[in-house]
């Protein structure tokens, strides 16, 4: 009880300030996380030849750190995304079970999803869902928010999320951990397990790891209340129904390093997972619950993802061109192999009707692009790049999987996209730099055989030009501000131009591109030994919002007005002494969207107020203890038709760990979240996990 105090008035002290991004290195950070820089994000600043990246001062970048993501138990990339400031994660997405996020309110398809630089892009529709991504075998997970260089390609409106994976710091070296999560009921709800193995030597490096999580679904608060339709409960509570999920990835990679500038490097990544999806709470399941009174809400879709596989091979490179000038080189190729399976009702029983099918996508998307820079003169570096994709995507139907074995004709679609930039530093004194960046963007659909679209009106080719500009200055030695304005362009998916939703919905082939200028002022200082705080301003103004809207009884993706976003980010810590330290960060986001023709559109997704504290104290020798608490104010989603919307109340839940330090090269920890079992949910319908318990070991050599 007195730890509990104690940490409470830590944590209360330095609440004023709210705080830092993803939690400080802590207490004991594994130093042989080694971090491949080839595949960091392009930040601004002077090139770090000696890792063959671009280092500097990145505008409004946060990270959570392989340590961090072991310390909260965050195993999945929506849990972890949620340690970073300005970044709010969705609940389930309705019948798809997708799990988005957002940065300071920009979606995935305006802050796109990248490993090691390589974007994670679906051809057909991008809709990513964040849950099929494991983190443990991760050195850091980067998020760029507001201005995104333009050197990184297009498609970076709002932001960027970025996967970094593993390098080898050592001659030989390895890591195994695992960790169990457990219900309030005392069941096992999810295992995650990891293992990696790296060598490296003087002009070579390899890395191998391979990563899993086995779950079949968290248990619901004890305080959550049934939903009945016809005297029959659409979940009972405990264990969520139909929420089974497996996953595992695995990573390979070999890198060159003749000499101290260069390096090159070839990565192969394969992840496979299959999914359910869990029913909403609130709607009728046809087969299992009566029908609502009068028919509304009409009863909802019976999906599961038997197959939801990714793989990717790429090449990285940097190579120094004197003392002065360098290259970068970047070639992929990604494959996506999806199946959805509808079945004729919520038994998931035999599948003879018209309502079940079997739908196929297999995409692809390859390219490349090149990144060249050099310094001019003394003060000023420039730097230009080329970036090219073909993205194909192929789908096709079997109605009736269990009387039908004749599949709908293949339907497919291919588009490139084309993108030049150049951005410009001046360093006009040794503490102030001056950057400006312009590219242009460019789209091309080179095929589109739907039978289901009508040509007249598809638009064939897009193209948008994009600029940003950033003044960084460095007050003192330790304090710095900037300011930046960038103006980027998104163009819609195939999705969202073409798709029928299974005959729920509208084509609209010549819908226009998003465009939003982010405006950011940002000041960041150690004001005192051990103190570190910072904060943001930003205000992003955003044309032709792509959202849903109701055409008769369908839907039809729209631009259906402008948005105004805007707020401020707050962050602090505080390393009290060796032993300790505090800290948090704290949002603010104001979200609007003016809807034409007096169309309501609600911003989905996003509180207006999202904190989150912790501590990290070592209590005794090798005992390190983290409470850490997040608090989140209100927000609505949207129907699955995201046609309609509802305000789900705000929530906080308290959360602690423990670890313990058995020797140099092995830890073992235990933890609980959602302490007080806080029944919430983030989507209408479909509730968040009550009280759970972790055990976890890490051993490494």
């Amino acid at each position: 009880m007195h730890i509990t105090i104690s940490t409470a008035a830590l944590l209360a002290s330095c609440g004023a300030a709210f705080a830092q991004a993803a939690p400080v290195e802590p207490v004991w950070e594994d130093p042989q996380t080694g971090v491949f820089h080839l595949g960091e994000l392009t930040v601004v600043g002077e090139r770090q030849r000696a890792y063959g990246q671009t280092s500097g001062q990145a505008l409004s970048q946060d990270k959570a750190t392989a340590q961090d993501i072991y310390d909260y138990n965050r195993n999945s990339l929506d849990d972890a995304l949620t340690l970073i400031p300005g970044v709010s994660v969705d609940g389930f997405g309705g019948s798809r079970n997708e799990k988005v996020a957002y940065v300071r309110g920009f979606d995935l398809f305006q802050a796109p999803l990248s490993i090691d630089g390589v974007r994670v892009f679906l051809p057909y529709d991008n809709r990513l869902d964040l849950g099929r991504f494991i983190t443990p075998d991760l050195a850091e997970i980067q998020v760029q928010k507001g201005y995104v260089s333009v050197l990184n390609g297009p498609g970076g409106m709002g932001g960027a999320i970025n996967l970094v994976t593993r390098k080898p710091t050592k001659a030989v070296e390895g890591e195994a951990r695992e960790s169990i999560d457990f219900g309030n009921t005392g069941g096992v709800a999810a295992h995650t397990g990891f293992a990696s193995l790296g060598t490296l030597q003087e002009k070579y490096y390899l890395q191998a790891s391979a990563g899993y999580r086995d779950s079949d679904g968290a248990f619901l608060s004890k305080k959550f209340d049934p939903v009945s339709f016809g005297g029959v409960q659409t979940e009972n509570g405990g264990r969520r129904d139909n929420a089974d999920t497996r996953d595992w990835r695995v990573n390979l990679k070999a890198g060159f390093t003749p000499n101290d500038t260069d390096e090159y490097s070839i990565s192969y990544t394969k992840q496979e997972g299959r999914k359910e999806s869990p029913f909403s709470t609130v709607e009728p399941i046809r087969g299992v619950t009566g029908m609502a009174p009068g028919g509304t809400p009409a009863y909802q879709r019976n999906w599961r993802w038997p197959k939801w596989d990714y793989e990717s091979v790429y090449f990285l490179s940097h190579t120094a061109l004197g003392e002065k000038s360098y290259v970068d080189g970047k070639v992929f190729y990604n494959q996506l192999d999806n199946l959805l399976s509808a079945y004729d009702d919520g038994t998931f029983g035999p599948r003879v009707t018209g309502r079940s099918f079997d739908s196929y996508y297999n995409e692809t998307g390859y390219g490349g692009s090149v990144e060249l820079g050099t310094e001019l003169i003394p003060m000023n570096t420039l730097k230009g790049a080329i970036h090219w994709r073909r993205d194909d995507h192929k789908s096709r139907n079997l109605a009736s999987p269990d009387v039908n074995s004749i599949f709908d004709e293949t339907v497919r679609e291919k588009e490139d996209t084309t993108s030049f930039a150049v951005e410009n530093t001046f360093h006009a004194t040794d503490r102030l730099d001056l950057v400006g960046g312009v590219s242009y963007d460019r789209r091309s659909l080179k095929k589109a055989d739907d039978p289901d679209l009508v040509d007249s009106g598809v638009k064939n080719a897009d193209h948008a030009w994009n600029w940003q500009a950033a003044a960084i200055y460095k007050l003192t030695d330790t304090a710095r501000i900037h300011a930046s304005v960038s103006d980027r362009t998104r163009f819609p998916t195939l999705w969202e131009r073409f798709s029928t939703r299974f005959g729920v919905a509208l084509p609209n082939a010549g819908l226009k591109a998003e465009r939003a200028r982010n405006y950011e002022i940002g000041w960041a200082d150690t004001v005192m030994p051990g103190v570190n705080l910072a904060a943001t301003a930003f205000y992003s103004d955003v044309k032709d919002v792509i959202q849903g809207v109701n055409v008769g009884e369908l839907v039809q993706n729209q631009n259906v007005g402008d948005g105004k976003y805007y707020g401020v980010e707050l962050k602090a810590d505080w390393t009290v002494n060796d032993k300790l330290i505090v800290g948090g960060h704290y949002t603010y986001l104001h979200r609007e969207i003016d809807g034409l023709n007096g169309i309501d559109v609600k911003p989905v997704g996003t509180p207006k107020h999202y904190a989150m504290l912790y501590a990290k104290w070592e209590a005794y020798p090798r005992l390190q203890l983290i409470p850490s608490l997040e608090l989140s104010s209100s927000r609505y989603s949207s129907d699955r038709f995201e046609t309609s919307y509802t305000k789900n109340d705000g929530f906080a839940l308290a959360n602690f760990s423990a670890e313990y330090r058995v020797t140099d090269n092995f830890t073992t920890g235990v933890g609980v979240r959602n302490i007080f079992d806080k029944n919430y949910e983030v989507q209408y319908g479909y509730p968040e996990a009550g009280r759970s318990f972790f055990v976890q070991a890490k051993a490494t050599f």
